[in-house]
């Protein structure tokens, strides 16, 4: 399997399963010297944890990571960093029921085609518990991009949207509320309604709405490796996620030009900020946001016909623990993908001019 390691300069490959006995990553690329809290790692982690909540599934894994190399004295040492995540809360009998049968909408059934060999016990490597070795790596990106500020909150559940999420600037209650929605009122609405989803035995998808601000001038390496190309791959591999949009995004199609275009200030900011940050594929000095779409999770607690390994129609339903909504969990983890694009493009960035 090719595939594991994301970015050029700054670059993380991850490795485990969800029923393995860990997972982890090595990053390389980040430069010595840099300010490493390992508090603030397992903060993040915390984060992206299950169990953390009622809405959320309750495996009850306390993702320490411990780090085995690259740094000393709390400051990186420029060498390969390496660290790891040990799971301790598997059940791997809650998923013996799948063993021979695939799950609709689920990468079983591509991963057993693909490699010949599947790992049914949680998903194995398409499992999302992977992204807690992004995590790491996001916040020791983050630390090394400062004062870069990312910010990523729950703008939709299912029906339920946020009017207009770019113009929010008040993000003190994202993390006061299991949805970390940052209005008071919708979030209390979308629990409600997270929950009532759980109780049918189903699952809700929704949306991630992302800000970057303190972004210099200047980011992003065109034609091919364009900033907002790169967020776009960086949030499509996330699992579960369905679409990217940044700026204006699809409702910047229906805008004539006269609309559309972001006219200056004598100082080079914008007075509208339709572009979303990044113009000719590099960043311009305005806030990027952007908008991530998650499809609701494919295990549902429900009888579905599928097929088995045998091509047979056979019926199934889900055990085990899931998110009924995996957005509220998803937020530090669109965070991280952000802050490994910045990271990237911010050391690539050094090669610009003399």
């Amino acid at each position: 399997m090719s595939g594991n390691t994301f970015g050029k300069s700054f670059t993380l490959t991850t490795y485990g399963e969800s029923h393995g006995p860990a997972l982890g990553g090595v990053i390389d690329g980040c430069p010595a010297g840099v300010p490493i809290a390992i508090e603030t790692i397992q903060e993040e982690l915390n984060r992206r944890k299950p169990g953390q909540s009622a809405i959320v599934t309750q495996r009850k894994e306390p993702d320490t990571v411990e780090i085995y190399s690259g740094v000393f004295d709390g400051k990186s040492t420029g060498t390969p960093i390496g660290f790891v995540i040990h799971n301790t809360n598997q059940k791997s009998k809650d998923y013996t029921h799948i063993k021979d049968s695939y799950r609709p909408s689920h990468a079983d059934y591509v991963y057993d085609q693909k490699y010949g060999f599947r790992d049914y016990r949680g998903g194995g490597r398409s499992s999302a518990r992977e992204t807690a070795a992004r995590v790491v790596a996001g916040s020791i990106a983050k630390q090394l991009i400062s004062p870069i500020e990312i910010q990523a909150f729950v703008s939709a559940v299912g029906e339920l949207t946020l009017p207009n999420p770019e113009g929010i600037s008040d993000y003190s209650f994202i993390e006061q509320n299991p949805v970390r929605c940052p209005d008071k009122a919708m979030a209390a609405e979308m629990e409600t309604y997270i929950k009532q989803v759980r109780k049918d035995g189903d699952t809700v998808g929704g949306v991630i709405t992302c800000v970057a601000k303190n972004v210099p001038v200047g980011l992003g390496e065109p034609v091919f490796d364009k900033l907002h190309a790169v967020l776009g791959q960086a949030m499509l591999s996330i699992n579960a996620v369905k679409g990217f949009e940044y700026g204006s995004g699809f409702a910047g199609a229906v805008l004539r030009g006269s609309a559309h275009n972001d006219l200056y200030n004598e100082d080079g900011t914008t007075k509208t900020n339709n572009s979303g940050g990044v113009q000719g594929g590099i960043s311009n000095g305005m806030d990027i946001y952007f908008n991530v779409a998650f499809k609701p999770v494919a295990t549902i607690m429900q009888s579905q016909e599928t097929i088995d390994n045998k091509g047979e129609t056979v019926t199934m339903e889900g055990k085990g623990r899931h998110d009924p909504c995996v957005v509220p969990r998803a937020v530090p983890i669109v965070e991280a993908m952000t802050a490994l694009v910045l990271a990237d493009f911010t050391l690539r960035n050094k090669n610009a001019k003399l």
